[in-house]
């Protein structure tokens, strides 16, 4: 099925829709105690109790997607004022009904004590729930809030795998004792906005195995995982990469839907086996297995995404109506592999040139590209028609 391999040089222009959330340069020098505090803040957001954010004007804030009517009392014993909703900007217009600027970190929107209310929070900020519209007779006023706080409460929730939605409070002068007597956690919005690209930049093998695949027997599986976390990225490894002079490399976000189950709607599974073919053919080289399922937005808000492709939206668009940039993949990780591997030259292969400028971004010697051609199978063709409009892959 597949044509012969073309190798084009690496390409100077930006894709058309540049990777919104690119990740930074490793940072150094955090101590193990703040990411241990921010995977428990991780934790905790995931169960649905509130953490106390430090900031220049402390927060204290709760998921809206695991938000309970106790966390709602943990929260009003911690805050100063009112609970205000905040909201990537994209969710926020359309519940507004008017469109917002796009470059604020957060919509705020205050929130009447009748809309405090678990579910209707919930149906608020998730667009596949039933009745997610604002009550007509309680319209919220739109706030302010300070970009960096804002910016720092939706990116732990991102960091959970949860919808981009948090109710948060301006925090009292004494909420540092109070979360302390309630158990809570009290995190440096720092450590929650820097957290992920350090972990990225922390990744070392912790394990591997010899694992013959069908058409390419000579593969073995390293498992990556940062200290103190519990994510593990994989590498499937052909031959020695490492002694390759530009060994061909996939960087593949996992995929449960098409890698596992085979699903139409994507190519990732067939993108999947034909790039170990290609590889093996080749002797060495490397797929990397990296835990982003979604482009980063994690399995569940996958398949909310897919409800609201079933409802008329691609797939750049349903992510954004969930609160998700178009792609929140961090390369970093990717780029930390190959140095764990000893790849430092390489040739991609991908369709997707934004991938190219990440890793070379990171130190990465990119030899050049290689298209990875997967056919229409007559239900994803819109999906891979997207891919090519507006992500500017080159199909």
């Amino acid at each position: 099925m597949p044509s012969s391999p073309e190798t084009t040089p690496e390409p100077s222009a930006a894709a058309s829709l540049p990777l919104e959330n690119p990740g930074q340069r490793p940072i150094s020098g955090i101590e193990t105690q703040h990411l241990r505090a921010l995977h428990r803040a991780i934790g905790d957001a995931r169960r649905g109790v509130p953490v106390l954010l430090t900031a220049r004007q402390d927060f204290v804030i709760c998921p809206v997607e695991t938000l309970s009517v106790q966390s709602l009392g943990e929260i009003a014993a911690l805050a100063e004022a009112a609970p205000m909703l905040l909201l990537a900007p994209a969710r926020a217009a359309v519940l507004l009904g008017r469109p917002l600027r796009q470059d604020q970190a957060a919509v705020a929107l205050g929130l009447d004590p009748a809309l405090l209310d678990p579910g209707l929070l919930r149906g608020l900020a998730d667009p596949t729930l039933a009745g997610h519209l604002l009550p007509a007779d309680r319209p919220p006023a739109l706030m302010a809030p300070p970009p960096e706080e804002a910016a720092g409460a939706l990116a732990l929730a991102k960091l959970a795998r949860l919808l981009p939605a948090m109710v948060a409070a301006p925090a009292r002068a004494d909420a540092a004792a109070r979360a302390a007597s309630l158990g809570l956690l009290a995190i440096a919005i720092e450590d929650v906005l820097a957290g992920a690209d350090i972990e990225a930049a922390n990744l070392r093998r912790v394990a591997e195995a010899a694992v013959p695949l069908a058409g390419a027997e000579d593969a073995r599986v390293v498992a990556f995982r940062a200290p103190d976390a519990g994510i593990e990225h994989l590498a499937i490894v052909i031959g020695a990469p490492e002694r390759a002079e530009a060994p061909l490399v996939r960087l593949h976000s996992e995929c449960f839907t098409g890698d596992l189950l085979g699903s139409l709607r994507c190519d990732c599974g067939p993108q999947l086996q034909l790039a170990i073919r290609r590889i093996a053919a080749e002797g060495a080289g490397a797929v990397l297995y990296l835990a982003q399922e979604g482009r980063g937005i994690g399995l569940v808000n996958k398949l909310r995404a897919y409800a609201l492709q079933d409802g008329g939206l691609d797939t750049l668009d349903a992510n954004r109506a969930l609160g998700w940039g178009a792609d929140e993949r961090r390369f970093l990780i990717a780029a930390t592999m190959l140095g764990e591997l000893g790849i430092k030259r390489l040739r991609l292969l991908t369709n997707n040139p934004a991938k190219v400028e990440a890793l070379a971004a990171y130190g990465i010697d990119i030899a050049g590209r290689e298209k990875l051609a997967i056919a229409p199978n007559g239900i994803n063709d819109g999906y891979l028609a997207t891919k090519a409009s507006r992500f500017g892959h080159r199909l």
